[in-house]
């Protein structure tokens, strides 16, 4: 069995959106008190997460956009 992290999955998708804004891996390793490789193993595992929620967001918009046009069309047959 694994041993639990000692740190939670948001503080783990800080460091990580951190990285994405521009800050140094290094920086964050040594203010976190976490290997490299701890690093990238993370971005690994949590990055497929964000992946799929990126994706599911964007379906959503499109969708979103697609009923407001609906709509738009409607009110403008029914004047």
């Amino acid at each position: 069995m694994a041993r639990p992290s000692r740190f939670t999955s948001q503080e783990i998708g800080r460091a990580l959106r951190e990285v994405d804004e521009g800050t140094a891996v290094v920086q964050i390793c040594k203010r976190l008190a976490i290997t490299q490789t701890t690093f990238y193993r993370w971005r690994k595992k949590f990055s497929t997460t964000v992946t799929d929620g990126q994706d599911e967001v964007q379906r959503l918009r499109a969708e979103n956009h697609k009923l407001k046009q609906l709509v738009a069309n409607l009110l403008l047959e029914k004047m």
